[in-house]
């Protein structure tokens, strides 16, 4: 995985003559530019203030909603609770290609192209059944005899809830958060479908146009793509441990 990483890093220091005579060498002369030019253009900042919009509001939503239906399935005894459930993790199985059609014409007709909304809400759906599904396990795990300590206390359902269930499912709920980020950010068939409008693309979109307006200078290419794939891996590296602790706290909890 580093391999192909460091290549694109040393190509984006080279110009498109070094990168055609020399493609596996160390850059000489090392051409900064191909990347200040980038950072110092305010449509890349735009595209990432697009992308970690989007994103930063599609985890809240999914989390949240998630987190609800999660803990309705986990800690309540209802007609119908396991058939219900069983319709989430169908969506598992649903590709979002087959979607696309009737999505496009339901987001028109609610007036929800060139808008945010339109990204974040489709989103979040799809990204219930697989939140649902991990916060489901870790609840499930919570010993009842918590939330009777809590009854007692004059928590009710909601109270339990917030209070107590939240703060226990930190690493369930961090590792989701970063699902859902990360996800979100590197989503490019569903902002292409949105967006007309260059001034809410996002970085996948935002690489695609700037591939072919510089087609033929593949070193900047490949400094474009550095640059765009940065905010993700920085964020994934902080968060690494919140994920893999989230996932391993959720395989051993009992």
């Amino acid at each position: 995985m580093a391999v192909p990483l460091l290549y694109a890093v040393l190509s984006g220091f080279k110009s498109t003559d070094q990168l055609s005579g020399n493609p596996v060498g160390l850059p000489d002369p090392w051409v900064v530019s191909n990347y200040t030019d980038i950072l110092g253009s305010g449509s890349f900042w735009r595209l990432v203030g697009n992308s970690t919009l989007i994103a930063v509001a599609t985890t809240v939503v999914v989390v949240a909603v998630s987190a609800l239906a999660a803990f309705s399935f986990a800690r309540f005894a209802f007609r119908g609770r396991e058939l219900l459930f069983t319709l989430f993790t169908m969506g598992l199985m649903f590709p979002f290609a087959v979607a696309a059609l009737p999505l496009f014409l339901l987001l028109r007709s609610l007036g929800l192209l060139d808008n945010p909304l339109g990204v974040i809400l489709p989103q979040a759906a799809f990204g219930l059944p697989m939140t649902i599904i991990i916060l489901r396990g870790f609840f499930r795990e919570i010993p009842g005899e918590l939330e009777e300590a809590a009854t007692l206390d004059g928590c009710g359902p909601f109270g339990f809830f917030w209070r107590v269930l939240l703060p226990m499912a930190r690493p369930a709920l961090g590792t989701v958060s970063v699902l859902a980020v990360v996800t979100s950010w590197n989503n490019f068939f569903l902002p292409l479908l949105v967006f007309t409008d260059s001034t809410w693309w996002t970085i996948p979109i935002g690489v695609q146009q700037f591939q072919g307006q510089y087609s033929a200078d593949t070193a900047r290419v490949f400094a474009y793509l550095v640059l765009a794939m940065v905010p993700a891996l920085a964020f994934y590296s902080v968060a690494e441990r919140q994920l893999v602790g989230g996932l391993a706290a959720g395989a051993t909890k009992g």
